[in-house]
């Protein structure tokens, strides 16, 4: 059995976009992932252009996770969007809270990403595998590390399969986080999120976003190639390959690469992987 690999996508706002993604989609199906996500912006806003890529995924013979989120949305709209995946053909969910649109009171009849998960499984059975995201550096909203993990751990008993990390660049944090989980009594697979790194500026402002750390060494580095783009892709290739054969000899379940819908950088890790 090869080791199982995913990639996720974002759906592109124009035509040249969409048209690039398809080639970029193309050359990693070489690589035969278990199955690509899409993601879903604030509160639904790319509802459409998430369905449509998934749509041609699953079109492309590959299976398709989309992504789910439930701020602001009622019951009635998730039932029916739920069935609408369904005639699709899709199997698989990664099901989140989401972000909140901006200027957005905290409207909806769903308040974590728990809830929906709960209403998934209430509503459709088995009809979907539901991923959930994980956070190894702990959500960046999160009062405290032992919430972060309960909150978790509430969304493994509502009915989530299995579970992909926010990225990280310390693969420390990943497998503390795992024993914390099984000292909870849960044992649900984590796949890691890897970022492969292609760019200093945009990198830095992600991951301050999302809460991600990147190692002191790492951002002196960054910083000190400047605009040396291919010095910059150079080291990147270096260290996330590294960190990912650190993942995989330490028995992590599968990886999960954010492309942001490039295919270059994906491709080189996993040739020097060997997948």
């Amino acid at each position: 059995m090869s080791f199982p690999i995913s990639f996720e996508f974002f759906p592109p706002k124009t035509p040249e976009g969409a048209e690039k993604l398809r080639v970029v989609r193309q050359q990693l199906y070489a690589r035969q992932p278990q199955f690509c996500s899409v993601t879903y912006g604030a509160g639904g806003s790319t509802q459409q252009g998430t369905f449509s890529v998934v749509r041609s995924i699953l079109q492309e013979g590959v299976e398709a996770a989309s992504h789910f989120s439930c701020i602001g949305a009622t019951k009635e709209s998730v039932r029916e969007q739920l069935a609408q995946l369904q005639a699709m053909g899709v199997k698989r969910l990664v099901a989140l809270r989401g972000d909140l649109p901006s200027g957005y009171g905290l409207g909806g009849e769903f308040q974590y990403a728990s809830d929906l998960v709960a209403f998934i499984r209430e509503s459709t059975g088995d009809a979907f595998h539901i991923e959930v995201a994980a956070y190894p550096e702990v959500h960046p909203q999160a009062r405290t590390p032992e919430a972060d993990l309960q909150a978790f751990a509430t969304k493994v008993r509502a009915g989530a399969d299995s579970a992909i990390t926010q990225y990280f660049f310390n693969p420390d944090s990943y497998f503390r986080f795992k024993d914390d989980l099984q000292k909870l009594g849960i044992d649900t697979p984590v796949i890691p999120g890897i970022m492969p790194i292609t760019g200093s500026t945009q990198l830095m402002r992600f991951s301050d976003a999302c809460g991600a750390e990147i190692p002191r060494w790492i951002r002196l580095r960054l910083q000190a190639y400047g605009d040396d783009a291919a010095s910059i892709r150079a080291f990147g290739l270096d260290v996330v390959t590294q960190m990912c054969e650190e993942l995989r000899r330490r028995g992590v379940p599968g990886l999960h690469f954010y492309t942001m819908n490039q295919s270059a950088a994906t491709l080189a890790i996993c040739e020097r992987l060997g997948l």
